[in-house]
């Protein structure tokens, strides 16, 4: 089939699908089984203009292998499949053909890890699975001076070394804060090893047009991708069941992580009351809520999430968790904001066990008894 890019370009047909393509994406959340209430459908129809900030970033913006930058891929206002509240998320292009260095400061937050990254959620089969992976929890080296230095290469290298593959497209940095509030980030730079002193090509039309369908149908594949998610959790409503984890890493999850995923559906004087009774030897686990579409309920104002140290625990050592419409005056309150139903999700990253959370719906005017029984 020939390549009719530059016409495209030159006519403004590009344009016209680009559009179309984005609009094909609002199927998504016009979905039989997704809430058809309007604040779901405008949190839905917001959805779809992050994941296109998002695919413009990625795409349009930072997509030059060559001359590679951090961006973020997920962050407060633009938000992917159960974004941890915890991280600051950094991703950057790369050509798995090539050598890269990320260097910078190490900062203090609880834990730093790289990941390789093959495919995408653009892609047909929707994977984006991981190659490799280096992180603060298995042995990353940091200087005496608090900087930190890692080669990305096909090819064993001394110090703190990423393994990257001929189809590795991208690299990705999570930061993980126990407490926003005293810990400073990781700030972090990339680079193309031996450039050769090449420089920013100008922009051909040939790339705007790949850079566009790219982002299209990255919105697309993003969104049908949490979608079908999201309408699995649905059959075990208020559960948090364990997470299929190879599946997990086959879309960039961090193999550090224990995944549950869930969804709740309460009414206006019920609660879900979570339980764990042993929390095991672990850098970190978090617990959170999300909309139906995923993404992480307003963190930055609202107590939506919890963690190793944000919980106050049980005198036995456990935790209980209460998701609710109303501060019902216990701890570890999460306000559902406005949502009667949406998607939660609770992490175990680097522990030595991972036991199970119980969940049960209670009457709101009942956990006072409970939680002192």
């Amino acid at each position: 089939m020939a390549d009719n890019s530059v016409d495209d370009v030159v006519s403004g047909e590009i344009w016209n699908q680009f559009c179309d393509e984005l609009k094909a994406a609002g199927q998504q959340i016009l979905r039989a089984e997704a809430p058809d209430d309007a604040f779901n459908r405008a949190e839905g129809w917001r959805y779809l203009t992050r994941l296109t900030r998002i695919g413009l970033d990625m795409f349009m913006e930072c997509s030059d292998r060559d001359f590679p930058t951090f961006y973020r891929p997920s962050h407060e206002t633009a938000k992917i499949g159960a974004d941890n509240p915890d991280n600051i998320y950094l991703r950057a292009e790369i050509n798995g053909m090539h050598d890269y260095r990320i260097s910078g400061s190490r900062g203090t937050v609880a834990y730093l890890g790289f990941i390789a990254i093959a495919g995408g959620y653009e892609e047909a089969d929707g994977n984006m699975r991981s190659v490799a992976s280096l992180d603060s929890h298995s042995g990353l080296e940091v200087n005496a001076d608090g900087t930190v230095e890692v080669i990305l290469s096909r090819h064993p290298q001394p110090g703190n070394w990423l393994k990257i593959t001929e189809d590795t497209v991208a690299v990705l940095a999570r930061e993980t804060f126990l407490d926003r509030n005293t810990e400073v980030f990781a700030d972090l730079r990339i680079e193309r090893l031996a450039s050769g002193g090449v420089k920013p090509a100008p922009l051909q039309a040939s790339q705007l047009a790949a850079n566009l369908r790219n982002t299209a149908a990255f919105v697309k594949g993003t969104a049908t991708l949490f979608a079908d998610w999201a309408q699995g959790f649905k059959d075990q409503p208020n559960t948090l069941p364990a997470a299929d984890q190879a599946y997990c890493q086959k879309l960039g999850g961090d193999p550090n992580i224990f995944y549950y995923h869930g969804y709740f559906n309460l009414a206006d004087d019920e609660a879900l009351l979570i339980e764990v009774d042993e929390i095991p030897q672990c850098d970190n686990w978090n617990f959170q809520l999300n909309n139906y579409w995923m993404e992480s309920l307003e963190y930055r104002y609202v107590q939506i999430h919890l963690n190793k140290h944000t919980a106050q625990y049980r005198r036995d050592g456990g935790v209980s968790i209460v998701v609710g419409a109303t501060d019902p005056g216990c701890v570890n309150w999460l306000d559902t904001t406005g949502h009667r139903e949406g998607t939660m999700s609770f992490r175990w990253i680097g522990a030595s066990d991972h036991p199970h959370p119980r969940c049960r719906v209670v009457k709101s005017k009942e956990l006072a008894q409970l939680l002192t029984a």
